[in-house]
């Protein structure tokens, strides 16, 4: 017997004494599936029959592609694009910009379409000769043509000397292809070669005994201006580049980095450029002691920068690495130390008794016999060298020979790369005198 608030699932009317009952929610018609279309409206009077009204649809923005039972999109895919917009995405593909969506419609249709594929080649080709292949290698003499650039436009508060110029350049140079080499480079064989005035001679050393041997020479000029020397206690009591290189060289073979000299180099040229610009002109004349001869301090700078850049080359060809020339300014005035120097160079091998003695005397500051020194090409110019006395003023009315030689030869003989008896040169008038001078010039090279 049910209780008076429990009802059978059958709708009827609360009997006498009863509380009525509440019948249950009826279904919705919707919930057993789509309602019938209403049945047309039967057409009275003439006239022709309406066409019946197409069931509604709400508008495309509004329709859904979801199932109305399971939620889930069983749409159909989207369409391609047209054939007008990929052909206006083909530029965009060929530059690699579009998205991955984008690439793949774009390469799907040039299989199909032979128009936009050949079009889409000539795009290609083009972007190639837009981005060619370059080296990622820096190129060496990028910051000397960065500080060059930087102090032509605003130049320093002190600036560096001329004549202190080119070793300021040829350091920084050197200084940029030690950076980019390994340890096991450091290690790698160079031969040195220079003339002694009477034959070529050679000596084997690594890259750090050739910086090292580089320090040693320039710290000659160092304790002249008053600088620490590099030696220290090791410094031979006379000086000479020869004597303080082998010096140099005995205690190197105790230090197991072979990277060991670079900073101290490194340091020390600086420091040179440094002291020299702060010193100003005054200081060009002063005198440093090279062994057997002195040179002005204005001429050792130079000669430090033919020196570095001659052995930055033996190095560069020891690696295998690109290096460029000095630039032709910087060229001239080591061309014209070199040319500078002849003279004296002459003197010195008559009192050796390596070459003939002087054919007149002359008087200091006479015009005497000349040799026209004519050196072709970057850096080059015209010099008249005085050939009996280097007291003597070498004059085009006293010539009395013509030698003419390429900048980069005439370099390589004064480096004692190349022997006098090898050099090819433009040669007319007395040979003696162009034997000599070759031969003089070729003993300016030295260890």
């Amino acid at each position: 017997m049910r209780g008076p608030d429990e009802w059978d699932g059958r709708e009827r009317s609360g009997g006498p004494g009863e509380r009525p009952r509440i019948p249950s929610p009826r279904p919705a018609a919707e919930d057993h599936g789509p309602l019938p279309d209403l049945p047309p409206v039967p057409h009275r009077g003439p006239g022709p029959v309406p066409a019946p009204t197409p069931p509604h649809h709400a508008p495309a923005e509004y329709e859904s592609d979801d199932d109305p039972v399971t939620g889930d999109d069983t749409g159909p895919p989207p369409t391609a694009p047209s054939h007008k917009v990929l052909k206006s995405l083909l530029g965009a593909w060929a530059l690699a910009a579009c998205s991955s969506e984008e690439t793949a419609a774009v390469e799907a249709h040039l299989t199909d379409c032979a128009a936009c594929a050949e079009e889409a080649l000539r795009l290609r080709d083009a972007v190639g000769l837009l981005h060619p292949a370059d080296s990622l290698d820096l190129d060496p003499l990028l910051r000397s043509r960065v500080l060059e650039g930087c102090l032509g436009r605003r130049p320093p508060r002190i600036p560096v000397p001329e004549w202190a110029t080119p070793f300021d350049a040829e350091a920084a140079k050197l200084d940029a292809l030690l950076r980019d080499m390994g340890e096991s480079e450091w290690r790698a064989p160079v031969r040195l070669r220079w003339f002694d005035g009477r034959e070529p001679v050679e000596r084997d050393t690594t890259v750090a005994g050739v910086i090292g041997h580089l320090m040693a020479v320039d710290g000659m000029v160092a304790t002249s201006l008053g600088l620490p020397d590099p030696l220290g206690p090791a410094a031979p009591e006379h000086p000479g580049p020869r004597r303080r290189t082998e010096a140099y060289w005995r205690t190197l073979g105790e230090e197991p980095d072979p990277r060991a000299p670079h900073d101290p180099w490194r340091e020390q040229s600086q420091a040179l450029i440094r002291t020299a610009s702060f010193a100003g002109g005054g200081v060009a004349e002063l005198s440093v002691p090279y062994g057997k001869f002195d040179l002005a301090l204005r001429d050792a700078f130079l000669d430090r920068a033919f020196e570095t850049w001659v052995h930055a080359g033996d190095i560069a060809d020891a690696v295998d690495y690109p290096y460029k020339p000095p630039a032709a300014g910087h060229l001239h005035l080591l061309v014209d130390l070199a040319a500078r120097l002849l003279p004296t160079t002459l003197a010195q091998r008559r009192r050796d008794g390596l070459a003939a003695p002087p054919q007149q005397l002359v008087a200091a500051g006479a015009p005497g016999r000349s040799l026209h020194l004519e050196v072709e090409g970057s850096g080059g110019g015209d010099w008249y060298i005085a050939l009996d006395s280097p007291a003597a003023v070498g004059s085009p009315e006293c010539t009395v020979a013509h030698l003419a030689l390429d900048s980069d030869e005439f370099c390589q003989l004064a480096a004692g790369h190349i022997s006098p008896e090898e050099t090819a040169a433009g040669q007319t008038g007395e040979r003696e005198a162009i034997r000599e001078v070759l031969f003089a010039t070729a003993a300016l090279s030295r260890l």
